[in-house]
């Protein structure tokens, strides 16, 4: 049977680094067969980035892509902020996987439920 490796990064980690060196780390870790699981997940900009940086790496032979879900964001913010679009806005956890591995089966606000194919 093979296994699946899950790395779990946590917020404090994520906190610590630029948006471009959490793409990276994902990607790298993505594109070896990982599943990745980020508590305190992505702003949108980064995953509109995640996804461009994804289809530029895709090779048929080697790379699928991804399959990417999150928890409902939380807006962050006086309402008078979120209405003007000032407030931040950041997913609460976030699953990045192969897309040839990953599919989400079911995802609502406080669960996300995904199956693991994995090849012999």
């Amino acid at each position: 049977m093979r296994e699946v490796q899950m790395d779990l990064i946590s917020e404090e980690k994520l906190n610590r680094m630029t948006s471009m060196e959490k793409i990276r780390l994902i990607l790298d870790k993505v594109k070896t067969g990982r599943i990745v699981v980020l508590e305190s997940g992505l702003t949108p900009e980064e995953e509109v980035r995640l996804i461009e940086m994804t289809m530029t790496e895709i090779r048929v032979d080697e790379f699928s892509g991804i399959e990417i879900e999150s928890y409902p964001a939380k807006r962050e913010g006086s309402f008078v902020s979120r209405i003007l679009g000032r407030g931040s806005s950041k997913g609460r956890m976030t699953v990045i996987g192969p897309a040839n591995q990953l599919r989400t089966v079911e995802k609502d606000q406080y669960q996300i439920s995904t199956k693991v194919s994995v090849g012999d």
